[in-house]
């Protein structure tokens, strides 16, 4: 089926879908990642990446059926947006498209942390122009920083969706605290904290706080940034590109990167039994939380879509999720 114009994925679709908080969106387990999409050049850059692949990337997932692209201003200083508005063009129906302001840029090159009124409007419309649409699905504060400011940029979101410009408003990388002082002032349609197995610290408070609060939450980097995906090797890890930001994180260095690299041969082995990566058993850990309307992940080609997009509708029994858990207790121990 096709629609016309800015039309989205309905929800009569056969693939199952979660609503996200109290918004009238209806999503795919798993949603398109852009941000090393952003390419080369900035702080947070994942190396150079060619278009054409992020495009094909795209594709290859809407064609699957997922129906949401997670996207921020700041990847790529606006890149990562005109991208997905080049991705987009002609497609028919339209996936959701999310997106994030809070940081911006200056001439040096230097990110800037704001939320100040002026500064997330002009943001706003800077997205609505890249990402080529009339109003934005769901629009996130990207960090709780300046935490001076929390309050001026989530009014200013309010006021924002009031004037159609957003449909629905949330957050991103919010603590309880943040979450708490954002509820004050207007509902929170959803938070979008790391998640992983080996980064699980959002189980402690801020899952069950959202669960409890009828908010909605969709997780980044539930393969840890690649490392979990099952194609990262040591070698690899010492061969990334000089930009990618992934060289600077703990993750993908000891005492971590060997603990990781162990638990993908695990995750491998569950995978095997139903024809499954590594990834995509990564994926389904973290859709097994109630509190998940979805996980974004990152795909940089269309191979590298193709490798995950089974996590689309692969699930972990409650046994294999107790394997898991065993081994990482067994493992912790091992290397008291």
């Amino acid at each position: 089926m096709r629609l016309s114009g800015d039309d989205h994925y309905d929800n009569q679709l056969p693939m199952q879908r979660r609503r996200l908080g109290a918004s009238d969106l209806e999503l795919t387990p798993i949603g398109i990642g852009a941000w090393a999409m952003g390419g080369s050049g900035w702080a947070f850059s994942w190396g150079p990446q060619d278009d054409r692949d992020s495009i094909a990337a795209i594709h290859a997932a809407l064609e699957a059926g997922v129906n949401w692209i997670d996207t921020a201003a700041v990847y790529g200083y606006g890149h990562a947006e005109e991208v997905v508005a080049r991705a987009l063009e002609g497609v028919s129906p339209k996936p959701y498209i999310f997106t994030k302001c809070g940081r911006n840029w200056n001439e040096r090159g230097e990110i800037v942390k704001t939320l100040k009124r002026e500064d997330v409007r002009k943001e706003c419309e800077n997205s609505l122009r890249r990402l080529r649409v009339g109003a934005i699905d769901l629009y996130q504060i990207h960090w709780p920083e300046p935490e001076e400011q929390i309050e001026e940029g989530w009014e200013t979101l309010v006021r924002l969706k009031e004037e159609g410009k957003v449909r629905w408003i949330g957050v991103s990388n919010f603590q309880v605290s943040h979450l708490e002082r954002a509820l004050r002032i207007a509902p929170i349609t959803s938070n979008q904290p790391p998640y992983s197995i080996i980064q699980s610290g959002a189980e402690r408070e801020i899952l069950p706080y959202c669960l409890a609060h009828g908010i909605g939450v969709i997780v980044y980097a539930p393969m840890k940034s690649g490392l979990l995906a099952g194609t990262m090797t040591r070698e690899r890890v010492a061969n990334l590109d000089p930009e990618d930001w992934r060289r600077r994180s703990p993750y993908f260095q000891e005492p971590i990167l060997s603990r990781a690299l162990a638990l993908v041969e695990r995750l491998r082995a569950i995978g095997a039994r139903h024809g499954r990566s590594p990834g995509e058993v990564a994926i389904a850990w973290t859709l097994r939380h109630p509190a998940l309307t979805g996980a974004i992940v990152g795909m940089r080609s269309a191979e590298q879509a193709r490798g995950v997009l089974g996590a689309l509708e692969f699930r972990l029994s409650p046994e294999e999720i107790d394997e898991i858990a065993a081994f990482l207790a067994q493992f912790a121990e091992a290397h008291a």
